[in-house]
């Protein structure tokens, strides 16, 4: 090598390092970064929020209007993190992993749910986890749904047993205790006419200065009656009044707790009828007993409930269960277009029966 090509190849090294390093550079900024895109069908002018859930409260990440059904987002994530991409009425959404990857998003606005979200290591695990689970929650529903139709006959067998005791025994203070008992799970008119048939002494009790109490505040919640108005605050601590929901269709008011079983085994129930029907003008509003925020959230999540949530942490004691008379859960009353109660305490397929019935004529 001359003297010359040596100097010239000195001179390159700096250039060639310095090339090096800027492309070093380059791809480890592209490493530390997101891109999330998507094309969701039927969400064009639609505001999206990406969001997580942390410590039971919601923290707000990102927002995005869609335009011609395309959106794009970009950012940093610390690590792969579970988040939400859920439409600004709180309607819909779908979970996936947040990384510093390019994502895809791809799906129609009725059913966000199930969008196909790819180009990321962490989904793909995710959702083929999640693929995994269908069998067994399918064998779940199936289990709850025997279950559901096992209790509710054996809850009748029971309802039986005590109002035969009270009726053959209208002279026993135990009577008194039992139509207590049982008066959460009674029409006011058969809690009224089991009233009538006990000894006057009896019908003095304490037990029953309550249920009678009940009575009447049944009686101004029953069917044909208007819904009486009420405020709480959503999951963000934000009011929300009964009324600011009424006049779009059917609005269900639907009384349940995180720590209530029997609401749990309920909600994928009431979610398949809010699925089908929520683009068709039903909509729920989902009043909460829980005592904890934190609690309540995390059903709310655990259950992917997309609807409007309201709470004041105040268990049975709570301002709408009080007007409502709600004294055992989960309870719901179906509201009309002009907030009149239509029905009362749907469960199961009653539910979407009564649901599917009221659209259909309207």
């Amino acid at each position: 090598m001359t003297i010359k090509q040596s100097k010239m190849k000195n001179r390159f090294k700096p250039l060639v390092c310095l090339l090096f390093y800027a492309m070093a550079g380059s791809l480890f900024a592209q490493a530390q970064h997101y891109v999330i895109t998507g094309k969701i069908e039927g969400a064009e002018g639609v505001s999206l929020i990406l969001q997580k859930a942390i410590a039971g409260k919601v923290l707000y990440l990102d927002t995005v209007l869609v335009k011609n059904g395309n959106f794009k987002l970009t950012g940093t994530a610390e690590y792969p993190e579970l988040v939400s991409l859920v439409t600004s009425d709180r309607k819909r959404g779908i979970s996936f992993y947040l990384e510093n990857a390019e994502i895809r998003i791809e799906g129609r606005l009725d059913s966000l749910l199930n969008a196909k979200v790819t180009g990321s290591e962490t989904n793909d695990e995710y959702f083929a986890f999640q693929n995994s689970l269908k069998p067994y929650t399918e064998k779940m529903t199936s289990l709850t749904n025997e279950y559901k139709a096992a209790s509710s006959a054996v809850m009748a067998e029971v309802k039986t047993l005590h109002k035969d005791f009270i009726m053959r025994n209208p002279d026993s203070f135990v009577s008194a205790y039992l139509l207590y008992t049982i008066a959460g799970i009674l029409t006011a008119e058969e809690t009224g006419s089991m009233i009538e048939v006990l000894d006057e002494d009896v019908a003095r009790s304490p037990y029953l200065t309550e249920v009678k109490a009940r009575i009447s505040t049944k009686a101004s919640v029953s069917t044909g009656k208007k819904a009486p108005d009420f405020t709480l605050n959503d999951v963000n601590g934000k009011p929300v009044s009964l009324s600011s929901k009424v006049g779009r269709g059917l609005l269900l008011v639907d009384f349940w707790a995180g720590w209530c079983g029997p609401c749990r085994l309920e909600n994928p129930i009431v979610l398949k009828v809010y699925k089908e029907f929520s683009n068709k003008g039903f909509d729920i509003i989902g009043v909460s007993l829980d005592r904890t925020k934190g609690e309540w959230v995390k059903a709310i999540n655990d259950d992917k409930l997309p609807w409007t949530q309201v709470s004041d942490l105040d268990y049975f004691n709570s301002t709408a269960a009080r007007l409502y008379g709600v004294s055992a859960i989960p309870s719901n009353f179906l509201l009309d277009k002009n907030g009149i109660i239509v029905a009362v305490n749907l469960r199961g397929e009653a539910l979407y029966t009564k649901v599917k019935q009221l659209l259909d004529n309207q």
